[in-house]
């Protein structure tokens, strides 16, 4: 019988998208910065390379590899070194539980399966990314296959069935509904310290606004329990905003209707604003704001919060409730119900141990699946291995700029959305501080003229130079106009038609980058060219992409040459491409919204997961959803301050009215009280 192939499991956090992985690798591995510094083949055997994109990590930094039935750690002569367990090493034997750092990258050793044992006895481990390269920000399923091995087709990646993770045991993850007992007799679940009421799973910003408004409603911290990779609920927002150049003291794509610490919003971000500026004095920039706040958006453009405003009073808002007391950390593995009615939640504490918890009313606010990229720039790639030149907007590129400030260049940038305008405001930011020669070429698939905006009864966008402008409005709109009751009561094929009136690809209604975009063509260090890339390949230092025009003559092809390409086209929505809900659509036949989005009814719950109690009477548990995973249900800006506040509000309402332990209904009274004891900064 041929000996299986030595593997590793490791878990770290991507430093570049702030995501959890837990990939069981095949040695040998490599890690290092750039891909093209660390070996493809080492004596003979394919390498699986790690590319960690932190300024500490050395281009080719540390290899482990199998030796003498052990799996082995050397650093590569790095100036920065590599550490195990705190102590730096050249080379050294690695065991389970170690905490291998390379810059500011902790990597822990997980699981050291043994490579004696026989093919069937391993069947429940992880799958192996057997000579992987984890490209940021790409997850497995999308990035380039092992090595003389063809890339599989979309159509069989959505095929495979989603891998059984070495925890939870088989038992567990092939049943559908599992037996308390058994959970409390495996070890992994305490009775009582892993039960609670309400747990959140994700524990981001649709978790976290969820939370408030259960602790607003009379239930206590110890009830709860929300369940991520990261104890900030904001965190992996914030680095999607600092990847897509939106730093700190810029202000973010919201209006001042959103406050996910107030459930009032009032005072509004806003108002906060112009009185602090009141308070140091500076009148003007305080009336300012608030003639801003009173035009929006006829007379004055649409007012947009600080990113640091609203991270500080996120804060302020998770220390009142008692977030640090509610959040666990763990990496959620799947969900069962369980047999007396309720959840079970199997997932990774870290360091090898794993436990189970126990909800009766569940909460799934995951965030986008993972970033999306164009086809064409994928493929480049996947073939070229080179993720430097062709980047999304929503990984970490500060490459880029860095290299433009230093020597100009020439960057071709897809997608006309509102993280195309902000990719633009940047480049033209380098553009007239470094003084260097910057060219931006904005590759469209098609002209829009001024009178083809998207059109909703007698409204119709403005199109200005082929963008299509709205202002900041759009949650506000959903919430309280009529566009929310219209989607409510639509049928499902109603509802699709419109959204799709509704929707396209837009950006902010702003004077500022109207403006760049007119002086950019002016002054033609920015141009629009129309056509679909047909390829795009590497000549010595520039890439080259190849893209067909359709004129009167047919499709006709250009060449056009840059340093970088830019995808801004956005993120993924699919659901289906995070393993947790892919592993409950597949384990419960879940009905989706064209294949994309999670059904849910008006109140946000999935209906189809209502947990039967099986032992008693008592009622069943409920399983909500919120964020971008529900698009095309009852609410349109589900992905939006508004839209997470929005959803939470309707799951909680629901949850009061089925009379869920600890709940208060919202009445006037309690709303008025509640909100007296966030101005004074007191628990609810």
């Amino acid at each position: 019988m041929p000996t299986p192939p030595q593997t590793i499991q490791l878990s770290w956090t991507d430093p570049t998208t702030q995501e959890p992985r837990e990939p069981l690798l095949t040695l040998p591995v490599t890690f290092g910065r750039f891909l093209d510094q660390m070996p493809a083949i080492i004596q003979g055997q394919p390498v699986s390379r790690m590319v960690l994109l932190h300024p500490r990590v050395s281009r080719y930094h540390a290899l482990i590899e199998w030796v003498n039935g052990r799996p082995v750690l050397t650093d590569q002569n790095t100036s920065n070194g590599t550490f195990v367990n705190g102590a730096r090493q050249q080379r050294c034997e690695l065991a389970v539980g170690d905490r291998i750092q390379l810059g500011e990258v902790i990597i822990q050793v997980q699981q050291i399966p043994n490579a004696q044992s026989s093919p069937s006895s391993t069947s429940s481990a992880p799958t192996s990314y057997s000579a992987e390269t984890i490209y940021p920000g790409v997850s497995p399923a999308s990035a380039p296959p092992p090595l003389n091995e063809p890339r599989p087709t979309p159509q069989a990646l959505s095929a495979r069935s989603t891998p059984q993770p070495s925890f939870p045991p088989a038992t567990f993850w092939e049943s559908q509904v599992v037996s308390i007992q058994a959970l409390t007799q495996s070890g992994y679940f305490t009775p009582g310290q892993d039960e609670v009421s309400y747990a959140a799973l994700g524990a981001g910003l649709g978790s976290y606004i969820w939370i408030d408004y259960l602790r607003i409603g009379g239930v206590k911290p110890y009830q709860i329990i929300a369940l991520g990779t990261q104890d900030k609920p904001y965190a992996k927002y914030k680095q999607l905003c600092l990847n897509s150049q939106i730093p700190l003291h810029e202000r973010l794509r919201s209006n001042s209707d959103s406050c996910p610490d107030n459930i009032w919003g009032w005072p509004s971000y806003a108002i906060r604003e112009s009185w602090r500026a009141f308070q140091k004095g500076d009148v003007p920039t305080s009336i300012g704001l608030m003639w801003q706040v009173f035009a929006e958006p006829t007379f004055a453009e649409t007012y947009t919060p600080r990113a640091d405003n609203v991270f500080d009073s996120i804060d302020r808002e998770a220390r009142r409730i008692g977030w640090p007391d509610i959040y666990r950390y763990g990496s959620i593995r799947c969900v069962r119900k369980t047999d007396d009615g309720r959840y079970a939640i199997a997932y990774s504490k870290g360091s090898g141990e794993y436990g189970y918890v126990v909800a009766k009313y569940v909460h799934l606010a995951t965030g986008y699946p993972g970033i999306r990229f164009l086809k064409h720039l994928q493929d480049y790639r996947d073939r070229h291995q080179d993720a430097k030149s062709v980047v999304n907007a929503y990984e970490r590129h500060d490459h880029v700029y860095e290299h433009l400030i230093q020597h100009g260049g020439k960057v071709v940038v897809q997608g006309r959305g509102i993280v195309a305008s902000r990719i633009l405001q940047r480049l033209d930011e380098v553009r007239r501080t470094s003084r260097q020669n910057v060219e931006v070429i904005h590759l469209m698939r098609s002209p829009k003229r001024f009178n083809e905006g998207n059109r909703y009864g007698q409204a119709q966008r403005l199109v200005k130079n082929n963008w299509e402008f709205q202002p900041f409005n759009w949650p506000k709109a959903c919430w309280g106009g009529d566009l929310r009751d219209v989607l409510e009561n639509a049928s499902p094929e109603e509802r699709k038609k419109l959204l799709k009136d509704w929707g396209g690809t837009t950006t902010a209604d702003r004077k500022d980058w109207q403006e760049l975009v007119t002086r950019g063509l002016e002054q033609k260090w920015y141009r629009l060219l129309f056509g679909c890339v047909q390829s795009v390949c590497s000549k010595i230092c520039n890439l080259q992409v190849g893209y067909g025009e359709v004129g009167a003559a047919g499709i006709q092809q250009f060449t056009q040459e840059a340093n970088f390409i830019v995808d801004a086209t956005g993120l993924s929505a699919a659901v289906t491409e995070n393993p947790l809900l892919k592993d409950l659509i597949e384990r419960y036949q879940l009905p989706l919204i064209d294949k994309k989005s999670l059904q849910v009814s008006n109140e946000f719950e999935m209906t189809a997961l209502t947990s039967a109690d099986t032992l008693s009477r008592q009622a069943p548990g409920r399983m909500y959803a919120a964020g971008v995973t529900t698009l095309g249900g009852p609410y349109a800006a589900v992905d939006s301050f508004l839209g997470l506040q929005y959803s939470a509000l309707r799951s909680v309402q629901h949850l009061a009215e089925i009379n869920a332990e600890g709940l208060k209904p919202l009445s006037v009274t309690r709303s008025f009280s509640q909100w007296l004891r966030w101005v004074n900064n007191q628990t609810p």
